[in-house]
């Protein structure tokens, strides 16, 4: 008897110095807190997590960009991984051969129709609305949505999550050179990068 518990024991203790082992410190557990480090700023931290400087700041009820090493941050929640992978795969498709910062803006067009009223009110349903029965991303519509995204597209949502709700409000985009609606071209432009010219 004394022995399986002295065994048990052993094997609790293994388990636990394991865990301990595989589990990094410089993040909790579940990315729910972060403790802030030297050279980190709102920006490269909500970069890293993929949430907006802004809804980071509100929710560590922060007023300024200051930051002391060894503060601990909530992280606040964000979208999913499969959320995610689709924006970083409709954007791989829309945007490849463009700039880095048009990536970025088609990332941004996406999390600004979730915000409106006009438009679903999540990522996947944004992307795979349909309107007079074609889809509103022509990826999604001719089967290049389900190509994998590069590092680059990825790198371009992480960006666009942080920079959410700080922009001028792009919900679409087209090629002028493509463009065959009238009605696209009437919108109020708020940016051209590359080839794509955003609209709101």
């Amino acid at each position: 008897m004394k022995k399986t518990i002295l065994k048990l024991v052993a094997v609790s203790t293994l388990a636990l110095s394991l865990t301990a082992i595989s589990v990094p410190h410089t993040k909790a557990s579940a990315a729910t807190t972060y403790q802030v480090q030297n050279g980190d700023t709102f920006w490269l931290i909500g970069k890293e997590y993929g949430v907006s400087v802004k809804n980071l700041m509100a929710t560590n009820k922060k007023s300024s960009d200051l930051l002391f090493v060894g503060d601990k941050l909530a992280i606040p929640q964000t979208i999913t991984a499969e959320e995610k992978d689709l924006l970083a795969r409709l954007v791989h498709a829309e945007a490849k051969g463009e700039p880095y910062a048009g990536k970025v803006a088609v990332a941004t067009v996406v999390l600004n129709r979730v915000d409106s009223s006009l438009f679903p009110n999540d990522i996947k349903s944004v992307i795979y609305q349909k309107d007079q029965g074609y889809y509103a991303f022509s990826p999604v519509q001719d089967g290049a949505i389900n190509e994998p995204a590069d590092a680059e597209a990825k790198e371009a949502v992480q960006e666009a999550l942080a920079y959410h709700g700080m922009g001028n409000g792009s919900l679409y985009f087209y090629n002028p050179k493509t463009a065959t609606s009238d009605w696209i071209t009437s919108r109020a432009v708020t940016t051209t990068i590359g080839n794509h010219v955003f609209a709101k």
